[in-house]
């Protein structure tokens, strides 16, 4: 079993920031690819891929976030971070980490947390 628990999500002002954090647990092996995602009010069930970080720490990020977020993560840990700064109204979304995983019976499994929401507003 592996569970994934995300937190620091919350309201803040146009201009704020706000640290997401998505800790994963259980019976893993090694993770390979950690990624957040997010889902807008109104778009539906579409969730955009926000930022990616690799196993060897290569990142990327969606044009609408470079220079404002960065990823990072915590091998020791199996946490992935979320830095987002100078966040717009547009960064309000539910946030969900997504994690690519060797368990420990050797299968290579995707894991989805629960969500967190942001919310940018004065």
């Amino acid at each position: 079993q592996v569970q994934l628990v995300e937190s620091g999500g919350g309201l803040v002002p146009p201009g704020g920031s706000l640290r997401l954090s998505c800790a994963t647990s259980g019976s893993i092996l090694r993770i390979n690819t950690m990624e957040w995602y997010r889902q807008a009010p109104g778009k539906g069930k579409e969730r955009e891929l926000v930022a990616t970080i690799t196993s060897t720490a290569d990142t990327n990020y969606a044009e609408s976030v470079k220079g404002r977020f960065t990823i990072s993560r915590d091998n020791a840990k199996n946490i992935v971070y979320l830095q987002m700064n100078s966040l717009k109204p547009e960064d309000t979304a539910v946030y969900y980490c997504n994690v690519d995983l060797t368990a420990r019976n050797g299968r290579a499994y995707m894991y989805w947390g629960q969500g967190t929401q942001v919310t940018v507003s004065s």
